[in-house]
This record gives structure tokens, sequence and C-alpha cells, in this order.
């Protein structure tokens, strides 16, 4: 028998040995379950805002935004989307409010700066959109390009 072949054999016998063998340590182991994520109370209203918010149920989607900023004050995702609720229920006012609280907590926040256009879009104060758009350009060109078309069609 030749070396190759004396190799292929001691290989296709051993390999069901070794595979058989035991892997000490791990018999009476438990693999670890994947766990759910923990959320916190302010994450729940958030997460209860966001789908009421794709029902376009507004008033729904305000008080669980509203809910979650107050139970976590610098939560700026909850203060962009309060701002997003209140313009879609015609609350400019204060939907430019919650953008600016948003915008304080996360100065660089493109979604929060085309939205607050928007809002200004909707208000007539083309002005403040503009103004908005050239913050908004270096951070983000396709929210910047959305900013500028609602800016062309309020003209």
């Amino acid at each position: 028998m030749t070396t190759l072949a004396a190799l292929a054999l001691a290989f296709v016998f051993a390999a069901p040995i070794v595979a058989a063998a035991p892997v000490v340590g791990l018999a009476n182991e438990v693999a670890p379950r994947p766990s759910a994520p923990v959320t916190t109370p302010a994450e729940e209203e958030y997460n209860k805002g966001i789908r009421a918010k794709r029902s376009k149920e507004w008033s729904v989607a305000t008080a669980s935004f509203r809910k979650a900023v107050q139970l976590k004050p610098d939560y700026a995702e909850a203060w962009n989307e309060l701002g997003y609720a209140l313009r879609n229920s015609g609350n400019y006012p204060d939907s430019i409010k919650a953008y600016d609280e948003a915008l304080r907590l996360k100065p660089r926040f493109p979604e929060a700066l085309e939205y607050l256009g928007e809002a200004y879009v909707k208000m007539g104060r083309l002005d403040d959109a503009r103004q908005v758009l050239e913050r908004l350009k270096p951070l983000d060109r396709g929210r910047a390009k959305e900013l500028a078309d609602e800016i062309a069609k309020a003209q």
C-alpha cells in the first residue's frame, strides 16, 4: 500500500472516532438564551407613538411622545417625533418648540432640521425655512433636497 493510500484510510477510519469524542466540560452546560432587549418606559411610549404615527393617529402619537419626553427629558428622538405629530395635527407653534428641543439636545440632527424647516414652510415663514435648509445641506443632501422642494412649492 502506498503512503498516500495509507493516509487516506487512516483519515477515513479516524474521522468518526474524532467526531464522536465527547467535548469535556460542556455536557452539563446550558447554552445561554438570547434575551429580549430591555426597554425603558420612555422607549415603550416612544414605540407606541411610532405605531400611532404609522396609522396617522396624531392625538395618540402626540400623547405617547409627550409621555416619553416626560419620562426621559433628554430623549432627542422623542422630541423630534413629538414635533412631527404636532405638525401633522396642525399645531405648528408647539411643533417648532419640540423640534427646537430635539436640536438643543442633538444639534446635528438632520431629520429634526428637515421637519423644523417643513413646519416653517407650513407657517409661511420661508426665510426661516431657508436658514434651516442651509444648516441641513452639509448634514444630509437627501433631506435638504426634500426641504428645498417644499420651499419651492410654497413660493
